[in-house]
Order: structure tokens, then sequence, then C-alpha cells
């Protein structure tokens, strides 16, 4: 019976877990990049399919930061362009393997890197924070090279 109860105190509304007081979890960022040719509600959809991938791990979701389409430093899986998506979030010892396993198996993500901000964060006095949905970079042309143009004396 106080196993149902405690049960039931971790249970917030909506079935996302409420983390009881000192519940110390790490803090993470996983940037990953998604083809820049994907629709805007496609790009939604694998933020909320991560964000259930943490919180059924019993992690958090602190914030979510889609920093649009932007040029990447080099060629990345045939594309010099792509959507770039932070993700920062609490979880356990294993919710980074879960959350890269997931973002391997999506065909639209091309690359992501996952980084450890904190040990020992306790999840009841972390805030969630809104998230931030950014317009990328002005499309540019890509140059094929030099246009060559004849002088007008040539005419």
């Amino acid at each position: 019976m106080r196993e149902a109860m405690q049960q039931m105190e971790t249970q917030g509304s909506g079935g996302a877990p409420q983390h009881a007081k000192g519940t110390m979890l790490r803090e993470y960022e996983t940037i990953f990049l998604v083809r820049p040719d994907l629709a805007e509600d496609l790009v939604d959809k694998i933020v909320e399919r991560m964000r259930g991938i943490v919180h059924r791990d019993g992690g958090k979701v602190i914030k979510v930061e889609n920093w649009g389409k932007k040029k990447t430093a080099y060629e990345v899986k045939r594309n010099f362009r792509a959507i770039f998506v932070r993700f920062l979030y609490l979880g356990g010892t294993g919710a980074v393997a879960e959350f890269e396993r997931n973002l391997r198996m999506t065909d639209d993500v091309m690359k992501y890197q996952s980084v450890k901000i904190a040990d020992e964060v306790d999840a009841s006095t972390r805030a969630v924070e809104a998230d931030v949905k950014l317009p990328g970079d002005p499309e540019m042309p890509e140059r094929t090279g030099r246009e060559t143009e004849l002088p007008p004396e040539a005419e």
C-alpha cells in the first residue's frame, strides 16, 4: 500500500513523472541535424518523439531550441545545409544511450552530438524553459563555381 502511495506522489497530471525532492539526475545537451528539405511539422514530430523518450525513461526536458536551417561547416550526407535542433534535458545514466539510439534509427536525422553538462542536478528545482524556434539563415543559392562573364568590349 505504501509503495502505491509513493508511486502516486511521483506521478503528476498527464502521466509525466514528477520528481521527488532530492532526485538527482544528470543534465545533458544533444544537438542534432535534420535534413534541410524536411517539412516543419515533421521536424516537430521528431522533437515530440524525442521528448517522449526522455519522459518515458524518467527524465525531464528542460528546453528545446529549433535553430532553423543553417549552413554546415562541411558536407554532411551530401548536404551543405541542415536544420539544427538543441535538446537540453535531465536523465539517468542510460538516458543518452536511449536518446542517441532513437536518433540513429530516424532516417531524417543526419548527425548528432551529446554532451554531459552537469552531474547530480536536483530535478525538482530545475525549471522547465519555454521552447524556442528561430528562423535560421536566409536562403542563399548554392554557387557552383566561377561564373564566366565576357568583358563589355568582347561583345
